[in-house]
Order: C-alpha cells, then sequence, then structure tokens
C-alpha cells in the first residue's frame, strides 16, 4: 500500500470521524427537529443534488461536445453527492451543519437508486459500448455513512449533552483542526491523482470548472430564492458543488472498468478543493454569520 493509499483509506476516514465528532458537539436534538418540522430547505438541496446536477453535467457534456469516455465520466461524477468533505465545509464556514449532516446522508442512501438510472441511461445516450449493469453495493454504502457520519456525530451530540461547557470549549479547536484536515485531504487528492492531473486540466478543465461554479452558484440562489436563511444557503451551495470524489473513482474504475472515465473527477477535486477553501477562507474568518 503507498503513502497516498495509506493517508486515503485509512489516516483520512480515522481523522474525518474524528471531525464529525466535533461536529456533534456543536449539535442539539433540536437542530435536526426543525429541519423536519420545515423540509423545505432538504427538499431544495436534494433536488440540487440529485436533479439538477446530472441535467447540467449532462448539458454541457453535449455543449463541449466530450468524447463520450469524458460524457459518462462527467456524468458518474454529477450522481455522487457530496461526503464527511462537504460536512467538514460547511463547518469551518459556519452553516448550517445539521442540514449539511442531513443532506448527505440522505443523499447518499437515495444516490443507490439514482446512480444506475442516471449512468445506465449515460452509457446508452452516449453510445460507449460498455454494457454493464451498474450496481452499487447498498450495505457498504449505509456502513460508511453510519461509520464516519452518523455514529461520530451522535457521540459528539452526546458529549454536547452531558458535558455542555467542554464541548463549547472545543468548538474554536476542532474548527482549526477541520481546516488542517481539508488541506491533507487536498494533498492527497493531488498525490493520489498526480500522474493524470494534467491530462484531465488538457481535456476537461474548463468543463469541470463551469460545473462547479455553476451548481455551488445555483445552490445559492435556489436557497435565497426560497428565502432560506444564511446558514441553510452556505449548507445548500457547499452540497450542491462537493462531490463524492471517492465513490466516483470507484464507480469509474471498479464498476466500469474504465481508468479514463475517471479523468473528470480528478479535474473537478482540485477545482472544488479551491472553491471551497475560498469559502472557507472567506466566511471562517467572520465570528458569526448571520442568520436572515
Amino acid at each position: 500500500m503507498t503513502a497516498a493509499e495509506i493517508i486515503s483509506k485509512i489516516f483520512l476516514p480515522l481523522s474525518l470521524a474524528i471531525i464529525m465528532l466535533g461536529m456533534g458537539m456543536t449539535l442539539i436534538p433540536l437542530d435536526f427537529t426543525r429541519i423536519l418540522k420545515n423540509p423545505k430547505a432538504t427538499l431544495i438541496g436534494l433536488t440540487n443534488q440529485l436533479i439538477f446536477l446530472p441535467i447540467i453535467g449532462f448539458s454541457l457534456a453535449i455543449v463541449f461536445n466530450l468524447s463520450p469516455i469524458m460524457a459518462v465520466g462527467l456524468m458518474i461524477l454529477t450522481t455522487c453527492p457530496g461526503g464527511p468533505t462537504s460536512n467538514l465545509i460547511t463547518q469551518v464556514c459556519r452553516g448550517n451543519i445539521a442540514l449539511s449532516v442531513t443532506l448527505t446522508a440522505i443523499a447518499s442512501i437515495l444516490s443507490v437508486l439514482t446512480i444506475p438510472f442516471v449512468l445506465s441511461y449515460a452509457l446508452e445516450y452516449f453510445g460507449t459500448g460498455t454494457h454493464v449493469t451498474i450496481k452499487l453495493p447498498i450495505f457498504d454504502t449505509i456502513l460508511q455513512i453510519m461509520v464516519i457520519t452518523i455514529i461520530p456525530i451522535s457521540m459528539g451530540m452526546l458529549i454536547r449533552r452531558f458535558r455542555t461547557k467542554f464541548a463549547i470549549r472545543m468548538e474554536k479547536p476542532m474548527r482549526i483542526a477541520s481546516t488542517v484536515i481539508f488541506i491533507l485531504v487536498f494533498l492527497a487528492v493531488i498525490a493520489a491523482n498526480f500522474n493524470i492531473i494534467g491530462k484531465a486540466m488538457k481535456e476537461v478543465g474548463l468543463v469541470t470548472l463551469l460545473l462547479n461554479i455553476i451548481t455551488m452558484g445555483l445552490g445559492y440562489l435556489t436557497a435565497r430564492l426560497f428565502k432560506l436563511n444564511f446558514k441553510s444557503a452556505i449548507s445548500i451551495t457547499v452540497e450542491s458543488g462537493i462531490q463524492n470524489g471517492t465513490l466516483a473513482l470507484v464507480i469509474a474504475t471498479s464498476i466500469l472498468n474504465n481508468v479514463e472515465m475517471g479523468i473528470p473527477t480528478a479535474a473537478y477535486a482540485i477545482w472544488m478543493f479551491m472553491t471551497g477553501g475560498i469559502l472557507m477562507w472567506h466566511l471562517g474568518k467572520k465570528s458569526e454569520i448571520a442568520s436572515k
């Protein structure tokens, strides 16, 4: 196992779980109760992730006349909603963490159904000649959500309930740790894809940049159009533009057995970490984010 693989498969999942624990210490059950009582924000976020994102990706593939391999690779990316990284960025940006976690959990579970549907159509439309049945490991997907996200957050909420002063005191250190983890994730992505980054940027750099900007912009605009507060708008913006690159690469290389289809994901990863970093720098330094 290479150093990059050790970082991406062992160190980073463990680190993300610890960060999720810290996030849990900032949450109380009422945060999730509000979302359940007023599901508008959740519905807007899921619509952006599961419907608008694939449509935008499909449109860009046609407008830029991408080759069948690159077009399908782009579609793979658009079907993979954000994982724990989007929760991490939301925390540093002082967005609505409960909403971010809820969107990640629900979208990840629903994607087990949406990914086969969208990719089967994309493979047929773009004519790659790849006749495979797209079947995701449902159990593994749910287990990953539980281990990295739900269980650590639940433990953090218990700490907040019974050790409130400690939880409040740890809020700033955990935000700093989140920033460090974000940088490590970015470096791991570069290390893991170093040999194809140049090719990726040359072939689909502009397309993936536009996809990132458009989806994040759409996320913010739809949130504000439906009069969501700024913290919720931050969450939906991040969730709309930060995709689960790891899952996308697994689909391309392991399920479709085509390494080239992972090229758009490699390019997009660079852009999403850059835009995510800009948001973290701009919003993370603010002492308080307006709730209106």
